[in-house]
């Protein structure tokens, strides 16, 4: 498959959901979707991811994980660093907000992660078994990163014993871990009568959340009227950069391209479900309305438009 039709494919339902639900806000709807169904689907979304990636890490081989697992943990590792040092020189922002702004730009957008799945399987490109794995791995490293450069500059904070058990005991983390666990114990045999379920369903449920996130980033616009320029334009280019920055480093440790896609998705995108959690326990003095609105309102749509195309593009010119 070329570029050219592989990006086309990638404009799908679950995009055109998002879409609407921005729309729903513009146009002053009344629609909304109950707190309590997008609980349920971002739970049967990560149980999903993960169970569905231990089930295909059961039949890797263990040889294999190494390089895109040093790959994830060094993209963790500096991906905040730099987020941090590009707001200072972007932004005026505080050093307590930039360091709440890399942990979520150091960490991942698990729903970010599922629409380059479907986008990725719609234009026929496999996506390896390892790529569950490397989503829980790059989940944490970003967050603590981006603390500890926060934290350097302010007295008030929860322990990092405590940091650490929310993060590792949060929704996210939990539910990838332990789908991972489930599908590499139950292997393909377990899976088949569970297949129905987690299988065909998947695009529904993410077609729904992605509408509720668009109703959700809708408001979360707002936030950003008082914002800089310099932010916004933070919001969009640094993770398209750094995407594109982690499609080449896959290609060039051939990862294959669906690796090296589903790399620059996971190191392009912001979590808005982890981080903030947190960042809340762990620096009270910081304003969540700059990493949530960038995040969730600017980089999550740019990356559904124009960061999977891209991505995807460059892993089938360059892997």
């Amino acid at each position: 498959m070329d570029a050219s039709t592989a990006v086309t494919s990638l404009l799908s339902a679950p995009v055109l959901a998002f879409v609407l639900g921005v729309v729903a806000v513009a146009v002053r709807s009344d629609l909304k979707v109950p707190d309590a169904l997008t609980q349920t689907l971002s739970i049967y979304l990560l149980l999903a991811i993960g169970v569905k990636g231990g089930v295909a890490l059961a039949d890797t081989d263990p040889a294999s994980l190494a390089v895109p697992l040093l790959l994830a943990l060094g993209f963790g590792l500096l991906t905040p660093v730099l987020a941090y040092f590009a707001l200072r020189v972007l932004t005026r922002l505080g050093p307590v907000d930039r360091g709440s702004i890399a942990a979520h730009y150091g960490s991942t957008s698990l729903v970010t992660f599922t629409a380059a799945l479907v986008a990725l399987e719609s234009a026929q490109i496999a996506v390896p078994g390892y790529a569950a794995t490397v989503l829980t791995v790059l989940e944490i490293p970003g967050i603590l990163v981006g603390l500890l450069l926060a934290r350097r500059h302010t007295a008030r904070h929860a322990g990092w014993g405590t940091t650490i058990h929310e993060i590792l005991t949060g929704k996210s983390i939990l539910l990838l871990a332990g789908g991972l666990a489930i599908g590499a114990i139950v292997g393909e045999a377990g899976y088949a009568p569970i297949e129905p379920f987690f299988g065909d369903p998947f695009r529904g449920a993410l077609v729904l959340f992605l509408l509720a996130l668009g109703i959700e980033a809708a408001h979360k616009f707002a936030a950003l009227r008082t914002s800089t320029a310099g932010l916004i334009a933070f919001a969009i280019g640094f993770p398209l950069l750094i995407g594109s920055a982690a499609v080449l480093a896959g290609a060039a440790a051939g990862l294959g391209v669906g690796g090296a896609a589903i790399l620059g998705v996971l190191c392009a995108s912001a979590s808005y479900i982890a981080a903030p959690a947190a960042v809340r326990m762990s620096l009270p003095d910081a304003n969540l309305a700059y990493p949530l609105a960038t995040s969730l309102g600017i980089t999550f749509p740019v990356n559904l438009t124009i960061g999977i195309p891209l991505y995807t593009a460059l892993a089938l010119t360059f892997a």
